[in-house]
């Protein structure tokens, strides 16, 4: 069978399919058929799972808000000590938990005593994870109506806290702008920075230019790991004050230089022999990402890579965390769109890259990595 005719006879099952599917006769009959029963009760599940997801991450929320997985890090408590200690009311506390355990977040233990689930103990490992919690009542606050939302964009919470993305705010470097945006990158940095230098290490390099790099925590992975490294910090001036108090807190400022700019105006300094742009072309909208990667490409020396790590659409196993989840982030901040790897793979050639690589990651739903060169 040729590939036309094999398409036309997938196509005429898939709407075959599509007719089953939508007719509840067949769903009943479906749920009482042995064979096809537990199909049925993982798609009713799957199903109402999407109706009340906005709950589950709710959840989530209050218990970062009230400290729950720090409050039982120490071991499993009474509930009415937790009630105590975040001071609600013993069936409000009560409410919490039993959501919070429906949810694999935390354990019921020996009665009224209330310990740890294996998510719970990971946001308690993953620190990062609770400020970005924090951060999406943001989010949360702009899809309160995503109608609204899809039809104006222009006053969302997301684009006053990410204005620096704003085409209008791109040649300032006042720190009320840049404050919030560089806090959050700095604290949510650490597990990303981890998986792309476990897959890429930087051994054979002695020095890397970080562009809009923020407050160098990127950087300061860099430098932990590497002793023979030498970084370069680019991004706006009042990004750099704080990027500096950073290095010399941690006693990295001997082997930092700090490059005060803006990637739209001004050139990266040259030439360089390796580049990092980390979470960064996401945020913008093609143009402005061609404009960096086009600058990028201009500081680098012949031999000189790129690396480009960010979370891509279209991820095997992932799917919902590119066009579900950025997706409705970046159109609320009003900047940037998820990408696959194929696009950003096209975006590089256009930009004069001839080389391209994808490093496998550990968690590619947390970050991907692609070389340049």
């Amino acid at each position: 069978m040729n590939h036309v005719a094999h398409s036309r006879v997938s196509l005429r099952w898939v709407n075959w399919r599509d007719r089953l599917l939508i007719n509840p006769a067949f769903h009943r009959w479906a749920s009482r058929f042995p064979i096809f029963s537990w199909v049925t009760r993982r798609r009713t599940r799957e199903l109402f799972d999407l109706v009340a997801g906005f709950v589950y991450s709710q959840t989530l929320y209050a218990c970062v808000h009230f400290d729950l997985f720090r409050l039982l890090a120490g071991g499993p408590l009474e509930e009415r000590e937790i009630a105590r200690a975040i001071k609600l009311d013993t069936k409000a506390t009560r409410t919490l938990l039993l959501a919070a355990a429906s949810i694999k977040l935390l354990d019921r233990r020996h009665g009224t005593r209330w310990g740890l689930a294996q998510l719970g103990a990971a946001m308690v490992a993953n620190p990062s994870i609770a400020s970005m919690v924090l951060h999406h009542k943001a989010l949360y606050h702009d899809m309160l109506d995503p109608v609204q939302l899809l039809e104006d964009n222009s006053h969302t919470q997301l684009r006053k806290f990410w204005s620096y993305v704003d085409s209008g705010n791109r040649g300032k470097s006042d720190a009320p702008l840049s404050a919030p945006y560089s806090r959050l990158m700095a604290e949510s940095m650490d597990l990303i920075a981890d998986e792309i230098l476990d897959a890429f290490p930087l051994a054979r390099h002695s020095t890397l230019l970080d562009v809009a790099g923020g407050e160098g925590a990127f950087a300061a992975q860099v430098l932990r790991r590497f002793e023979h490294i030498k970084v370069s910090i680019f991004d706006l001036p009042s990004v750099i004050r704080r990027a500096r108090e950073r290095m010399d807190l941690l006693g990295y400022s001997s082997r930092t230089e700090f490059c005060a700019g803006n990637v739209f105006n001004d050139a990266l300094p040259t030439p360089q022999s390796l580049i990092s742009l980390v979470r960064i072309i996401h945020d913008h909208d093609d143009a402005a990402a061609m404009a960096i990667l086009k600058s990028v490409r201009t500081a680098l020396a012949g031999d000189g890579e790129l690396i480009l790590a960010e979370p891509m659409a279209e991820t095997p196993g992932a799917e919902p965390i590119g066009h579900a989840y950025f997706g409705w982030y970046l159109h609320a901040m009003g900047s940037g769109r998820p990408r696959t790897a194929l696009e950003l793979r096209s975006m590089l050639l256009e930009a004069g890259f001839t080389k391209i690589r994808e490093i496998k990651t550990s968690r590619p739903i947390l970050v991907r990595l692609l070389v340049a060169s």
